[in-house]
């Protein structure tokens, strides 16, 4: 198992959170429960929405499942 952590930190619009040197995300918008986020990043390092990663996984698999 990978060795992770998770910091879970209150922050207002406008406030940034760093990772590492080169990761920035800062709160865009709070309403009705929804957060906006933005997130600075190298232009090289991909960020990918964790739902749309499991739905390209999944197509994968059954992509793979068909090809047998």
């Amino acid at each position: 198992m990978v060795n992770r952590k998770m910091l879970v930190l209150s922050r207002k619009v406008g406030e940034r959170i760093l990772i590492g040197d080169d990761i920035a995300v800062t709160v865009v918008r709070v309403a009705q429960g929804i957060v906006r986020i933005g997130i600075e990043a190298p232009k090289q390092l991909p960020i990918v929405r964790e739902e749309i990663k499991d739905q390209l996984r999944g197509n994968k698999q059954k992509q793979s499942t068909a090809a047998r």
